[in-house]
């Protein structure tokens, strides 16, 4: 390809190795492993209103307006009426649009080989036609059991069927989550395993992914007698569970939630994230909230270079229509794959996973009040493992003492300041904020630098001022907050998949294409672009580097926009 780019990865790439990698242990169906793509729906109540804060989940409505949420409850006052109740939205719960044989159909041009669908959410309504509460699908003007129009659907276009299921509720007669103290066991008893037992004889679904378990004990909420249920009904050899099943929990597959990627070896694992930034459908978001073809693509294939998979979320309206956004993004996922499917499915990761290269990239701002939660500062950067080194200077206009507070998600230090001696030094970590104060003289020029660090999961930076009276606000002065945000940026993914290795460019292709490749090859080695007609690319293999020529493909050649396949035949054969 004429282009005047090339893609030279030397001393600056750093990879990722995964050093060994075991089969998973008996106790996980082998198919899970190999299918890679699964698509999570998130649906239910919630999606009537479709709201809350751009950084929320808007699935947890609910639970907004119990805790006194004012974003959510002005939202449904001003919407819905003075006197309007969160189970008056099953009068609104009508489905109209809702077909699951055009789900399954879109979910299978995807590339999924599975679903994870809602059964029940935190709210506590039931999505399938259950004796065991009221709140449920069949008393809606909806009138539908999902469940059995889902499993039906799936069967059709062969396609594992599994729900989702919250062990907790935040409103239940027996015991009602984060607000009683008392009734757990008669909960659990009488009503969740009642209920559970219900789900699984009617449905036997391939997976369950439970949730809602974080603060009980997995033998407080009898898990292992659920699993044990849910494996004698449909098979230990076909059905998988997750790992959310209370604290202390031995059982099931990992569930990262929007992160960067974990490098578990002998577990299979399969990140949760949606389209957008809540699992339910919110009508807050905005179009820059939502990934991009380009983001979605190569992040699955990091995921699936570290060997795991990617559990893709989508939010239907309440009429049961999934955006036409959503089918945008997973039709654009699915062309890839099926262009590269060789490299995903049934793939296993190399001992180096992926080649990275450092980027930077200056941001600024006013105040130092972030909470990305579980995004980045910049969206082309990485959710997890960043860091930005911020400076700012401050002249006091008399003699003062100021008192400051600095909280950060994962760890910042700050250092201040004067005539380039340090006089002040301290730092935060998570669940532990800093509190100091400081003594400036008029006139003098201080430097404040903070330097932050983000490593997984939640992500937030407050750099506040204290007044008398307890109340804090941002700090500013005169000039803007300089950061140096930095990252490692994926180039190169690697997958394996019988005795050829595939080299994933994530970067756009330009003459050649190089990556390093630490055993020589082959000479008869042949190395195919997928998707393309041309077969046995000219290569050459110097001090470690592998050099593939592409300058004779023509734009006709390359059938994939974001990430590009090459497959090195035999090269793993000993």
């Amino acid at each position: 390809m004429k282009k005047s780019v090339k893609i030279l990865l030397f001393l600056t790439i750093v990879s990722i190795n995964n050093l060994s990698y075991s089969q998973q242990s008996e106790n996980f169906p082998s198919w899970f492993d190999s299918v890679k793509l699964g698509i999570m729906i998130h649906y239910g109540l919630y999606s009537v209103p479709s709201y809350s804060d751009k950084e929320q989940y808007a699935e947890w409505f609910y639970k907004g307006l119990i805790s006194g949420d004012s974003l959510r409850i002005n939202f449904q006052k001003h919407t819905y009426g003075e006197n309007f109740s969160y189970f008056d939205y099953m009068h609104l719960f009508k489905s109209e649009l809702f077909d699951a044989d055009s789900w399954l159909s879109l979910f299978k041009k995807s590339g999924a080989k599975y679903i994870v669908f809602s059964s029940k959410h935190h709210d506590g309504f039931c999505l399938w036609d259950t004796k065991t509460t009221n709140k449920n699908s069949m008393h809606t003007p909806a009138g539908r059991d999902f469940l059995k129009e889902l499993k039906q659907a799936c069967t059709l276009h062969d396609i594992r069927f599994g729900v989702y299921y919250s062990l907790m509720e935040w409103d239940n007669p027996y015991f009602r989550w984060t607000i009683d103290s008392e009734g757990l066991d008669d909960y659990v008893d009488k009503y969740m395993l009642v209920q559970f037992k219900e789900l699984v004889d009617l449905y036997q679904p391939s997976i369950v992914f439970a949730d809602g378990d974080w603060d009980f004990d997995y033998k407080a909420l009898r898990s292992s007698e659920m699993i044990d249920y849910l494996e004698k009904k449909v098979g230990r050899n076909e059905v998988i569970v997750n790992n959310r099943w209370g604290i202390g929990n031995p059982y099931g597959f990992l569930t990262p939630e929007y992160s960067d990627g974990i490098k578990e070896k002998n577990r299979p694992w399969s990140e949760c994230r949606s389209l957008g930034r809540s699992f339910g459908l919110n009508r807050n978001s905005s179009l820059e909230d939502y990934l991009s073809a380009e983001e979605l693509i190569k992040h699955f294939i990091k995921l699936v270079s570290l060997g795991g998979g990617l559990m893709l979320n989508v939010a239907p309206a309440a009429d049961g229509q999934i955006p036409l956004l959503q089918q945008e993004r997973l039709l654009q996922l699915g062309e890839w794959i099926d262009i590269n499917k060789q490299a995903v499915y049934g793939s296993k990761p190399w001992y180096k996973s992926i080649d990275m290269t450092p980027k930077t990239e200056y941001i600024y701002s006013p105040f130092i009040d972030f909470d990305w939660v579980r995004n980045s500062p910049v969206k082309h950067c990485t959710e997890d493992n960043f860091s930005i080194d911020w400076e700012n200077e401050y002249t006091p206009q008399k003699n003062e003492t100021l008192t400051f507070i600095l909280n950060a998600d994962d760890e910042a230090e700050i250092s201040i300041f004067e005539s380039k001696k340090l006089k002040y030094n301290g730092k935060a970590v998570k669940d532990k904020e800093l509190e100091f104060s400081f003594d400036f003289q008029k006139s003098k020029v201080y430097t404040f630098v903070i330097n932050y660090k983000e490593k997984d999961v939640d992500a937030h930076l407050h750099f506040m001022i204290k007044d008398k009276k307890g109340n804090t606000s941002a700090f500013t002065t005169n000039k803007q907050w300089k950061g140096n945000l930095s990252w490692q940026q994926p180039v190169v993914c690697y997958t394996t998949n019988g005795n050829n290795l595939y080299a994933i460019c994530l970067e756009e292709l330009s003459d050649n294409f190089s990556f390093p490749l630490e055993k020589e090859p082959q000479r008869n080695m042949n190395i195919t672009l997928l998707g393309s007609d041309v077969r046995n690319l000219p290569w050459q293999y110097h001090n470690g580097i592998l050099t593939i020529d592409l300058s004779h493909l023509t734009l006709k050649d390359v059938k994939c926009k974001y990430a590009c396949v090459f497959r090195l035949e035999n090269y793993l054969k000993e």
